[in-house]
């Protein structure tokens, strides 16, 4: 029984360590994620942008929140906009009429039930409309600095075994869950930004650039 246990804490130590060394690699070539380069945006806005960019590009969103946050800055300037005039401003953006519905409800919940202050808790945001655990995580780490792993679609596939071969899930909640297990959460953060970058510019599900991959060393797929 101790010589499993101490088996067990051996690969994970060792798990670990590539897991930092991959991030320290990526980190060099790194490029601003969406939420990295709307810093300077509110937690509103960010909560709004995160939640606009489910299934959806971000060089799309960008520039429709970017327009968007210049006429309607905050949560009061939500409550009383008609769903369609939203709906015509979010066209472009993937499922436009669900979130134009969510942006529109989130935004009354936070001024009834949060002072108009978005929470700063996973028990509090997943409770908000069109709000998954990804999309708190994202707020947590990026606009709260709490350590969280988000994972979109990008992390979900490429931490998984058909590519780096950390975790072996089917659905991204038990990949964070596993993810939480083996990364230390001093990097927890590093995570969603650094992958997410890699995923969107190198490691495309189809056709993936290992020509121009850092960390292919790694990948299960480019030994294969």
């Amino acid at each position: 029984m101790l010589e499993d246990v101490m088996v067990k804490n051996k690969v994970s130590a060792e798990t670990s360590n590539k897991i930092i060394l991959v991030l320290k690699i990526l980190e060099k070539t790194h490029q601003p994620t969406m939420l990295e380069q709307l810093s300077n945006y509110t937690s509103f806005q960010l909560l709004v942008a995160t939640l606009l960019s489910a299934r959806s590009k971000d060089s799309t969103v960008i520039p429709i929140v970017r327009k968007l946050f210049k006429e309607y800055p905050s949560p009061e300037d939500f409550i009383n906009i008609d769903v369609t005039f939203l709906e015509k401003k979010l066209y472009q953006i993937g499922f436009y009429r669900v979130k134009a519905r969510n942006v529109i409800e989130l935004s009354k919940i936070l001024i009834e039930k949060f002072n108009g202050q978005v929470p700063d808790n996973i028990h509090n945001l997943i409770s908000l409309p069109g709000v998954g655990r990804k999309t708190a995580n994202c707020i947590l780490c990026y606009v709260f600095n709490k350590p969280a792993i988000a994972v979109d679609i990008h992390v979900h596939r490429i931490t998984n075994s058909g590519r780096l071969n950390w975790v072996n899930t089917k659905i991204p909640e038990s990949t964070e869950q596993e993810l939480m297990k083996i990364v230390p959460k001093q990097n927890w953060n590093d995570i969603n930004r650094l992958i997410v970058d890699h995923g969107q510019r190198i490691c495309s599900p189809v056709k993936p650039k290992c020509e121009m991959c850092t960390i292919k060393e790694f990948c299960k797929f480019n030994k294969n």
